[in-house]
């Protein structure tokens, strides 16, 4: 607890503090006294005004401090903390929150965390059964894992450890239909929608009613994810491009020369 009046011979050791102050500031000036502040039982911090450009309204904090019964002051810490008026830097944000998409480039590693939302098991785990007296496993022996559920999905390739969940796959739909949904203005301008292209390329999984991929070079939703309610002008039925009429056949007059 700080003591309301500060020791009397810590107060006035002003230009002890000064001194150690101007040390720790070089190169930099130091700037004037600005007071001193009663810590605890002979403990002082004098302060002083930081001059240094790149701590505009910091300030330069020495304590000194005495025992007791003595009369010698000596310095116990020089720190430079900020002022009421000083920059700080702002709130540290983990990683994870800072993260943007469109952040991560090559070599970059973007670990999921195992609660993660957007992800769930992709395959329910399933109770070991208790084997009969007669079919005890040798010692050292693994259990056979034919017909089990790990086994038959790792034979089917499908043995990925998680998938998306139902959050998961909502957020995307709201990102890919935010992008290339039927309310964005190419959508409303165009001749008809995703879900008569000839260009759309059908999607599996449980999203495969709403979206697609585009696969028409010249659309500006090529190689994107695009909602089944999305258009644009390149639309394969948009327009049939009229044949040319045939050429006419020339007409000829006469072959003979014209009388003068």
């Amino acid at each position: 607890m700080r003591s309301r009046t500060p020791d009397r011979l810590c107060a006035e050791a002003v230009e002890l503090a000064r001194d150690a102050a101007a040390e720790a500031a070089r190169p930099q000036p130091l700037g004037p006294y600005l007071g001193a502040v009663a810590e605890g039982d002979r403990l002082v911090t004098h302060l002083f005004e930081s001059q240094d450009p790149g701590y505009r309204g910091w300030r330069w904090s020495v304590t000194v401090a005495r025992a007791s019964r003595a009369k010698n002051v000596t310095v116990d810490e020089v720190v430079l903390t900020p002022g009421p008026s000083s920059l700080l830097a702002p709130e540290w944000v983990p990683w994870s929150e800072r993260l943007r998409p469109g952040d991560l480039g090559p070599g970059d590693l973007l670990p999921s965390e195992a609660d993660d939302p957007r992800l769930e098991p992709g395959y329910a785990p399933e109770p070991v059964e208790e084997l009969e007296e007669t079919e005890a496993p040798v010692e050292g022996e693994a259990l056979p894992e034919r017909a089990s559920i790990a086994a038959v999905a790792r034979e089917l390739g499908m043995a990925r450890p998680r998938v998306m969940s139902r959050l998961g796959l909502g957020e995307a739909a709201e990102r890919w239909e935010e992008h290339y949904g039927p309310r964005t203005p190419m959508a409303q301008a165009a001749p008809a929608s995703c879900v008569t292209c000839g260009f759309l390329v059908p999607v599996a999984g449980s999203l495969r009613r709403s979206f697609g991929v585009c696969g028409n070079e010249f659309s500006p939703a090529d190689g994107h994810v695009v909602a089944l309610s999305y258009g644009c002008g390149a639309h394969s039925e948009a327009a049939v491009v009229p044949t040319p009429p045939p050429a006419p056949q020339p007409v000829i007059d006469h072959m003979t020369a014209d009388p003068l």
